[in-house]
Order: C-alpha cells, then structure tokens, then sequence
C-alpha cells in the first residue's frame, strides 16, 4: 500500500511540474513588461521636461535668433543742419555746464551717431544685450552692454553692466526712437544728454491688473551729474537711483503711464570750463552732492489700440534739482584759486505731443523751459569775486520751442524735417533747422512704451 500511494503521489508531482513552470515564466515576463514599461514612461517623462525648457527659451526670444545666431541690427542715421548760432559755442546759460554732447550737429551734413546692437539669450536664465555707437568723428563707444534675468520668481529682474538709467522717461530710450531729432532742454541741463552708467539694477513688476513697477539702481557714478568723468578711485558705489511706475488701459483706446524717480550722487572735482570777468578761460569744478526728482508722464491714443491709420501721444517731464557743496574758481590757478561754498535749486520741463494723421505721416510740437532758479555762491557773497567771474552760472531761463513732420514709409525707415527756435543762450536766438534719416537694418527689439 505505502508503494502504491508513493507512486500516486510522484505521478502527480510529474504532471503537476509544467503549470508549476508555466506560472513562473508568467510572472517573470509580467515583471520584464513592468519594468520596460517604468523605463518607457521615465524616457517620455525625460522628453517632456526637456520639451518644455525649450519652450521656456524659445519664448523668452525673438523668433529670428538663436543661442548659435543673434539677433544683430545696424542703426544709420544722417542729418543735416542749418544754424544761425555757430554750435561751438552752445551753452545752457544759467546751469552748470555738464561737458556731454548737448550741443546741435555740425552745420551742413554730417553722419550722424550710427547704432550696432547684438542680442540673444545665452541660457534660459540670462540674456545679454551689447549696443554700440560710432560716432561722427570715427569714435566707438559702448552704450549700453549688460545682462538680464529671464527666469526669477515673483516678477523680479536683474540687469547688470552699462545701461541707460531709469530715471525720468525718454533717458531710458535709444536716440534713434525718440519722436525729434535732439533731446529735451532738462535731459541736456540735467543729464548730460543721456545718463548711461556701469551698474546694477533691481525691478519688480507687481502682479496686478493695472502696470505697476519698482526699482533701484546702484552705479559707479562715471558722467555727469556726478564727477569726475570716468568715476571716482573708490570701492563701493557713487550714485543710486530708485523709480516707479504705474500705468494701464482707458477705454478700448487710451493707455497712460506715470512715473516718479530719485536720483543722488556726490560729484567730486566734476570740472566745467566758463571765463572771468575779464574774459580770460578758467577751469572751475564743483564737490559736493547732487539731488535729482523727476516726475513723467505719458499718454497714448489709437482707435482700438491700432496705430496703423492713426494714433495722438503726448509726454512730459519735469525735473527738479538741489545741490550743494563747494565751488572751487580757477583750479589751475593762473589767476589764483579759491574755493568757497555753493548751493542751487533748479528745476525745467518739457510737453510734447506727436499726431499721425494719416498712416506714415506724422507732425509734432515740444515747448521746453528751464528755470535757473536760487544760485549761492561763497566766493561772491564773500566779495573775493563778482558775479560777473562766474557768467555761465548768471540767472536765466531757457527756452525752445520745435515743430516736426516727419514720413516713416515701413517700421525701419524714417525721413524727418524740424525747426527749432532755441533760447538756450541768454544773448543769442538760436534758429535751427535739420533734415534727418534714420534706417534700422535687421531684428530689432521693441520699444519702451
């Protein structure tokens, strides 16, 4: 009997060893399928993630430019200008002369300042920008070379390297974009033209249905308002300068934006040239700090927001200024220096406004006005010298008036006619009249609002 249940019991073990194996090899291959299937799913995961930082840099750039191919345009822009006041002796009389390219263009034709700019994002994180100018006598300068952020949290961005300064509105726009050939009266007097400067700056646009923006900017302080040129031999920072913004839509056919910036830096030897009494040439020079406020504005109308057949934009910006220190007379010292405190408060604005009134046809007036305002000096209140050493600085307060019409037959092309009656000098009119092109050749970015 014990063999007879023996052999039952191999025979079923024999034929139950195929299921047995069968089994097995299921599990097995439902296990190889599994894990094929985890790596299928962890490669599309892979694929997705690399698709979508792609689409993050390809957002944050312009179509016609790549890491390998940057966007590169040429700015060319002549003139030519009729005075009735020899430009090389252009002055704003009753400020302080800031040595920047403030004067009009050479009488007859002349090249005007042709633009290089080259642009692309290096990485999903930076962008960088190099714009440069080459000026009518064959010079290269760097305008404006920086990088940006493109990927901080909480509407937060970074620029740094040399950029044209958010204060006031139309500093922070290329020349070649203005709506008249030269800039306002207070940019001139106040800025030095155009205030570009090595430095850092922090914005913050908020996360709000209408425009809104904050910022700081730190810089090393190199042109005019501070001194002296080039920038002060010392660690740390020389000027700073903090603005806002706030904009939005009225209508189905208005937009607006305000602003308000601050401005402080504290010149050192910032030198300017002026004469005597006597008419003899002296090198004066200024240390001390220098307090800038400008308040701007900007309104735009275009039925439907469509710029195509018509559109009216009017903008304006008034400028107030403090300094005070001291003023130092004849720094050679030829006819003797001496040195003694200084303090001013001044102030000028301008209005414009352009209007389209046909497509490619464009007309535009601007009424600037400066205002000398209160001006102290030690050395003249102190009898050592007159008034009459310091004639720049004489009270006085400039003004300009200009018209324009200018036809832009595509987005790159412009041909641009202007007067101006200029009253910067204070013994002089100045009537001026410029014949202007400016051609833009490749991608360009957009411009400021």
């Amino acid at each position: 009997m014990f063999t007879k249940n023996a052999v039952a019991l191999a025979v079923a073990a024999t034929l139950a060893l195929p299921g047995v194996a069968a089994a097995q090899s299921q599990e097995e291959r439902s296990q190889e399928e599994l894990r094929a299937l985890r790596e299928q799913v962890k490669q599309l995961d892979k694929r997705v993630t690399d698709a979508e930082q792609t689409a993050i840099q390809a957002s944050n750039r312009p179509a016609s430019e790549s890491a390998f191919n940057p966007a590169v345009s040429l700015i060319l822009n002549g003139i030519y200008s009729n005075l009735s006041q020899d430009p090389k002796t252009y002055r704003i009389n009753g400020f302080v002369p800031s040595n920047g390219e403030v004067a009009p263009p050479p009488r007859g034709l002349s090249l005007g300042e042709s633009e290089l700019a080259i642009a692309a994002n290096a990485d999903h994180m930076f962008r960088g920008t190099g714009i440069f100018s080459v000026s009518p006598e064959n010079q290269i300068e760097v305008e404006e070379a920086y990088i940006q952020t493109l990927a901080l949290s909480y509407g937060f961005t970074i620029k740094a390297g040399r950029f044209f300064s958010a204060v006031g509105y139309q500093n922070q726009i290329h020349a070649h974009a203005w709506d008249f050939t030269d800039a306002p009266l207070v940019m001139k007097a106040f800025l030095g033209n155009q205030l570009s400067d090595d430095g850092i700056q922090l914005k913050w646009v908020a996360p709000t249905p209408f425009y809104f923006d904050l910022g700081a900017e730190a810089g090393r302080g190199k042109s005019f308002p501070a001194g002296p040129a080039g920038g002060r031999n010392k660690n740390g920072v020389s000027s700073g300068n903090f603005f806002a913004h706030l904009g939005g839509d009225l209508g189905t056919g208005t937009a607006w934006q305000i602003g308000a910036s601050y401005l402080t830096t504290s010149p050192q030897d910032r030198v300017y040239d002026d004469v005597d009494s006597t008419g003899t040439a002296v090198t004066n020079s200024f240390t001390g700090k220098t307090r800038l406020w400008v308040l701007d504005g900007i309104l735009k109308w275009a039925p439907d927001f469509n710029p195509t057949e018509t559109y009216f934009k009017l903008q304006g910006e008034y400028f107030r200024r403090k300094e005070s220190g001291d003023l130092t007379f004849d720094t050679a010292g030829v006819l003797g220096t001496q040195t003694g405190g200084y303090s001013s408060a001044q102030s000028g604005w301008y209005l414009q406004g352009v209007y389209q009134f046909v497509p490619l046809w464009r007309v535009g007036y601007r009424y600037d006005r400066l205002d000398a305002g209160t001006t102290s000096i030690g050395v003249v209140d102190s009898g050592a010298l007159t008034a009459a050493d310091f004639p720049v600085l004489a009270a006085y307060s400039p003004t300009r008036q200009t018209v324009m019409m200018d036809w832009s037959p595509s987005e790159f092309s412009r041909v641009r006619l202007q007067y101006a009656q200029d009253k910067a000098r204070s013994d002089a009119k100045d009537n001026q009249v410029f014949l202007q092109y400016i051609v833009s050749l490749g991608a360009h970015g957009a411009h400021k609002f």
